[in-house]
């Protein structure tokens, strides 16, 4: 059956949101695009206990940082909301429905009674599961009588509501990614429905949206996918097999080792962020930021297309648009991807150098602000022109340039050893009345100042030049020597070579 494409990027506001989360995001947004469909943002915080204030203002933040933009959702609207699930309300007649129709049950185990269970189950090497094996021994409607259980519910005795999943049928799946899968039902256990607080769990709240929201596709992490049984069967057990979404269960994004899912420590174990923007936990701790490290929101979008998708060809640069044109979940691995810093740190130089030089002044200017240098806003696009291939981010052109800004207040005593000897001292004095005299101070005019004073000593290029170089940044760095000597000025070159002759 033909449907309008509809996909939901459906996170919880209990913390930042992982790089994982945002391919998830990136993903659905790809597949919509592609498609002419509705990319939804929905905010799944039916858990209480986990929320976490200022989740979902980071969740949003995020994916506005990135272009990933809702077409319908939180923050936006839509004919589908509230877009909160804990602000919708709709649940608990879904809930009542499965139980009317045999396909759930009333259970009012206590939390202690079940940790008693699981306690003895320990000591017996065994593992406690609330399914077709125990739940008639149990607390719940299963075994207590119609009057017992409306007793029970009248006298306000907490309760949960748990899917009755059946003993003995195998639950067959299509993965678009994966294919088909096949389980057992005598190996899930029955999963609660509607907790004591009354709201539902996860499952029985994404089914119902999806179903509301007329979700076409659900893609999300492969750490769904053993409840995908539990949501087939929930689709059953309301009546709506024919309007079920396919499904498609995205790899991990694993540590760079590939041993295990990328977690924060593994970030803050290497010094890469796994968040895309700073984090401020509610106890203080603070965590790396994709944007606050100085990555292109562009950059990465880039990095994380490529985990666990191919394009089909050796291209790696890509646009948001030409993601959204070539993008299928056919080309979507099922192995996990290794998260790469190295090749994060690639693809940002690689959106450095396509960055004009005169929006990378702009970024860069702040920087110079805080370090608190004299700086010309004309020459500074000539000055990143001349580096910007040797950085991958833009606060890394400090390095490249400082010495544009401040003039050397000493000297690196290696090259000062290898390259300030013998009569060098008299040739860059000999340079100064050179450079005095000339009437215009540019790169020719340079270089036919220095070509005169090498034939009138018979000296040659590398030992002058080297020696220039020390007295114009106090190392054996930087660009083009003539051209950084232009930008300096005149009397600015002269002033450092003076200084170098004086002081080394």
């Amino acid at each position: 059956m033909n449907r309008d494409v509809r996909v939901r990027f459906a996170p919880s506001p209990t913390g930042p949101l992982h790089i994982g989360g945002v391919r998830t995001a990136l993903f659905n947004y790809l597949f919509a695009k592609k498609n002419n469909g509705t990319f939804i943002l929905r905010i799944e915080d039916t858990d209480q206990t986990r929320f976490v204030p200022g989740a979902e203002d980071y969740i949003v933040e995020s994916l506005k940082w990135l272009g990933i933009s809702p077409t319908e959702g939180q923050g936006i609207g839509g004919e589908y909301g509230p877009y909160r699930q804990s602000e919708r309300g709709v649940y608990k007649p879904y809930a009542n429905q499965l139980i009317d129709s045999g396909w759930a049950y009333y259970a009012f185990d206590t939390p202690e009674s079940l940790s008693e269970l699981r306690v003895k189950a320990e000591e017996n090497k065994e593992t406690f599961i609330y399914n077709f094996k125990t739940r008639q021994t149990l607390n719940n409607s299963l075994v207590l009588s119609k009057d017992e259980v409306d007793a029970k519910i009248a006298a306000g005795e907490p309760y949960v509501i748990r899917f009755k999943m059946p003993e003995d049928q195998v639950v067959e799946m299509l993965d678009i990614i994966r294919g088909e899968v096949k389980m057992n039902t005598k190996e899930l256990d029955d999963k609660v429905l509607f907790k004591s607080d009354g709201l539902p769990t996860y499952h029985l709240a994404n089914v119902v949206d999806d179903y509301l929201m007329k979700i076409s596709h659900v893609i999300r992490g492969e750490e769904w996918l053993p409840s995908l049984p539990l949501h087939v069967m929930l689709y059953k057990a309301l009546g709506w097999s024919d309007v079920q979404p396919a499904f498609a269960h995205l790899p991990l994004i694993l540590k760079p080792t590939g041993n295990g899912k990328l977690s924060k420590r593994d970030g803050d174990k290497m010094g890469f962020p796994v968040f895309p923007l700073e984090w401020q936990s509610p106890n203080g701790e603070i965590s790396k930021g994709y944007r606050e490290d100085g990555y292109f929101p562009k950059a990465v979008v880039n990095m994380l297309a490529l985990l666990g998708w191919s394009s089909g060809t050796d291209q790696e640069i890509f646009s948001l648009e030409e993601l959204s044109n070539i993008f299928s979940l056919e080309r979507v691995g099922k192995s996990g991807s290794k998260f790469d810093p190295d090749k994060a740190k690639w693809f940002n130089q690689q959106y450095l150098r396509e960055t004009s030089s005169e929006e990378l002044s702009q970024l860069f200017t702040p920087f110079l602000k805080d370090k608190k240098v004299d700086f010309n806003p004309e020459s500074l696009p000539e000055i990143i022109e001349m580096v910007k291939d040797r950085v991958h981010f833009v606060h890394e052109l400090w390095d490249q340039t400082f010495f544009f800004f401040e003039a050397p207040t000493n000297y690196n005593e290696k090259v000062v050893d290898k390259r300030w000897k013998g009569d060098v001292p008299e040739l860059i004095s000999l340079l100064v009345e050179k450079f005095e005299a000339l009437d215009k101070f540019d790169v020719e005019s340079i270089h036919h100042a220095v070509e005169a004073l090498l034939q009138e000593k018979e000296a040659g290029m590398g030992k002058l030049m080297n020696a220039v170089r020390l007295a114009m940044t106090g190392d054996a760095i930087g660009p083009d020597l003539k051209q950084m000597m232009v930008i300096l000025g005149k009397d600015e070159s002269i002033q450092r070579l003076r200084t170098a002759v004086n002081n080394i």
